[in-house]
């Protein structure tokens, strides 16, 4: 499974803990991040993570990208709801595409630590099945061969 993992400022070392809570999980799968915490969770567990541009740079475009082109099975997103936001706009349009896409976010650590045992238990396998069939389609289509040229 590809799991994303993004958190507000306040939150990163929040989802570092979580991540060496749960390193065990999180090693048998893909793991992407934004460059600064991707850093953070690859020093803290020594796990290789994915990274994707800072914020600022296009991050939060890159993984709306990777969403809605079925890349992404889950999402966990640590906010912060007491700070002020300048990001709100892009966010929301995050979670936007996660929910037409039928991708779980995570937006706190009760609801990450739901899912992620979820996972381990194979509650989100119909994923890897939605994924296999979405595969077979582009490839009746030739869309896929049109996808990676991009």
């Amino acid at each position: 499974m590809n799991i994303t993992l993004i958190a507000h400022d306040r939150k990163k070392e929040l989802l570092v803990r979580f991540c060496e809570a749960y390193n065990s999980i999180l090693r048998k799968h893909n793991i992407f991040s934004t460059e600064d915490i991707s850093k953070a969770i690859t020093n803290s567990i020594g796990c290789h993570v994915n990274a994707f541009l800072t914020r600022q740079r296009g991050g939060y475009q890159q993984i709306a990208s990777r969403i809605i082109c079925n890349e992404t099975d889950l999402l966990i997103f640590f906010k912060d709801p007491l700070t002020e936001n300048m990001q709100e706009l892009r966010e929301t349009e995050i979670a936007r595409v996660c929910d037409v896409h039928s991708v779980q976010v995570a937006t706190n650590m009760a609801a990450a630590e739901l899912m992620i045992l979820g996972l381990e238990r194979g509650d989100l396998d119909w994923r890897l099945i939605m994924n296999s069939a979405s595969l077979t389609r582009l490839e009746r289509t030739g869309a896929r061969d049109t996808m990676s040229s991009v």
